[in-house]
């Protein structure tokens, strides 16, 4: 089995470590959303889960209000919702629209990712359902097929790298006993880290009214994420060669690149910025979207989302644009 990462993560202390390895405030309009408006004023990091208040459960996270940061310089107007979150200041260096209900599209894996590397064994071995194999002509997949014997390992790489929707749902019932099964794990989970203004219901991100969560919730979760070993490993990976067999028991060898064209060369990031991993998304519905890791000059490990923009070409515009802004 190969792995390709850029870094190889280390945790100290909930800091992040990485070692190489070779291989202007202004408010602008709201965009008009499809979900249910909320008073911000009101929103709380109470956690379900914990229990804790706000002054215990958001003393090392970033928190924000309604309001707008740092627009200047930035074309915001072509993007539905954006952050930039500094998880070494706990400063939030940028904010568009960061409490809008939006679709995440495939950025969702994010989630779905950390629900596999704590809720279950990476090397334990899953058959693969005709459900999960039974995706649209349209769909991003691995290609698995019905009764393929993968592991749940393998399975994380297929979904973070190569975006398979197929793989997120087998990991979904493995794990969860069913797709709904498996959201309910994805809500509790949500709340738990205070992401109280998300609601899922497929592992995979895939358009659903029901399906939405916003830049800030975003930020929440992949926050907690990227505290896991194997959670940051997967995540920042470029490369990894799946070795599986089928239902016939045939080998089975497939490589797998990541969809992230920062980590591949096809997007250079701004001077003095390092991507580190993170999830491409797009529908119809959720526009493009991206939600990265990265680190800028002066070491500082930050959170940088773009939500629902209506282009690619401008969702790197943006991306590059906030995270241009606070490389220093």
């Amino acid at each position: 089995m190969k792995c390709i990462n850029k870094i190889i993560p280390v945790l100290t202390a909930g800091s992040l470590l990485f070692f190489a390895a070779g291989c202007g405030a202004n408010c602008a309009e709201e965009v008009v959303s499809p979900f249910p408006q909320y008073d911000a004023s009101a929103y709380s990091f109470q956690s379900a889960a914990t229990g804790s208040d706000v002054s215990t459960f958001s003393k090392d996270l970033c928190v924000i209000g309604r309001e707008n940061t740092s627009l200047d310089n930035t074309h915001y107007q072509n993007v539905g919702g954006a952050g930039l979150f500094d998880r070494n200041t706990t400063d939030v260096r940028y904010a568009y629209n960061v409490h809008e209900r939006l679709y995440p599209a495939s950025t969702t894996k994010v989630l779905t990712l950390y629900l596999a590397v704590t809720s279950g064994k990476l090397d334990d071995i899953v058959t693969v359902s005709a459900n999960a194999v039974d995706q649209a002509s349209d769909s991003s997949v691995c290609d698995l097929n019905t009764g393929d014997q993968i592991s749940l390992r393998n399975l994380c790489y297929g979904m973070i790298l190569r975006s398979g929707n197929d793989a997120s749902v087998a990991i979904a019932e493995y794990l969860g006993g069913s797709v709904e099964g498996f959201a309910a794990m994805m809500n509790q989970f949500a709340n738990s880290v205070g992401a109280t203004n998300s609601n899922f219901v497929n592992p995979n991100g895939l358009p659903d009214e029901n399906h939405y969560t916003t830049v800030y919730d975003m930020y929440l979760i992949l926050n907690e994420g990227i505290k896991n070993d194997e959670y940051l490993r997967i995540l920042t990976t470029v490369d990894h060669t799946a070795n599986y067999t089928n239902a016939a028991g045939e080998s089975v060898s497939k490589d797998w690149t990541t969809t992230n064209p920062y980590l591949i060369g096809k997007e250079d990031a701004p001077e003095g910025v390092v991507v580190l991993g993170g999830k491409t998304g797009t529908t119809g519905a959720a526009g493009y979207c991206l939600i990265n890791l990265i680190q800028n000059m002066a070491g500082d490990y930050q959170v940088a989302t773009v939500y629902k923009a209506d282009g690619r070409s401008n969702l790197y515009l943006v991306m590059n644009e906030m995270m241009g802004n606070y490389a220093n």
